[in-house]
């Protein structure tokens, strides 16, 4: 691998967690892309890290469409030739105050387009840039309610299931793919943000931290895990 500015891509990454992720790869010297559904946020954003003395560009990538995922790889390719960092941010949380079975199944197919075929397609898109130069760290970002556990309780049942199929996708992944390349999912806590409401009690920049260390660990560094503030969790 050479040695070259390396260079990071964050979905979802104009507001909440995020935002602090490419704002805190971009401080420890990566080349961060920000990807966004929005062009006009994304492009706000990236000029705000710009206007800091901060390597962040933008480029619009909507996770529930396959051909934008597919567009943004190829722009990602032509202007950079390499990914080495890769987060799967981008999410949704739709779940109103019923049981599974009672809800409109819409709830349901829309929060596994977005949390976990979106990351599925994101992966497969971009993955070949990591293979092609031997060397990549991909981060999904899931929920303790990804863990098998929390199945045996009612509730929440659609965002749920997309985070346990995130947790076993990134097992799967794992298992698959061959040189230096690791995947990993990661728990950030319940974090104040437009997802998890005012009152959480983790800040997104404290979120961030907790998540980081993954894009930098080493080769004899963990893949197909699933960890929370650096310890894993037995799921």
């Amino acid at each position: 691998m050479s040695q070259d500015k390396q260079v990071a891509l964050v979905t979802g990454g104009n507001r909440g967690i995020g935002y602090e992720l490419v704002k805190q790869l971009a401080l420890k010297g990566f080349k961060v892309i920000l990807a966004s559904r929005d062009p006009e946020m994304g492009h706000e954003s990236a000029q705000k890290f710009k206007e800091s003395n901060l390597d962040v560009s933008f480029v619009v990538m909507d996770v529930d469409n396959q051909e934008s995922i597919r567009q943004a790889a190829i722009t990602v390719k032509e202007r950079y030739g390499r990914l080495d960092v890769l987060i799967n941010n981008a999410g949704v949380y739709l779940d109103e105050n019923k049981k599974l079975l009672n809800m409109d199944p819409s709830i349901l197919e829309k929060t596994m387009a977005t949390n976990f075929f979106g990351a599925y397609h994101v992966i497969r898109s971009f993955i070949p840039l990591m293979e092609k130069q031997g060397y990549g760290r991909i981060i999904n970002i899931s929920s303790e309610y990804g863990a098998m556990s929390e199945m045996s309780y009612p509730g929440v049942g659609a965002y749920k299931l997309s985070k346990l199929s995130l947790n076993g996708l990134t097992r799967l992944v794992a298992a698959d793919i061959n040189g230096d390349i690791k995947i990993n999912a990661v728990d950030p806590g319940w974090v104040s943000s437009d997802m998890g409401g005012p009152s959480a009690p983790r800040t997104p920049k404290q979120a961030a931290e907790s998540i980081l260390w993954l894009a930098t660990i080493g080769p004899e560094g963990p893949s197909g895990g699933f960890f929370r503030d650096g310890k894993p969790i037995h799921w």
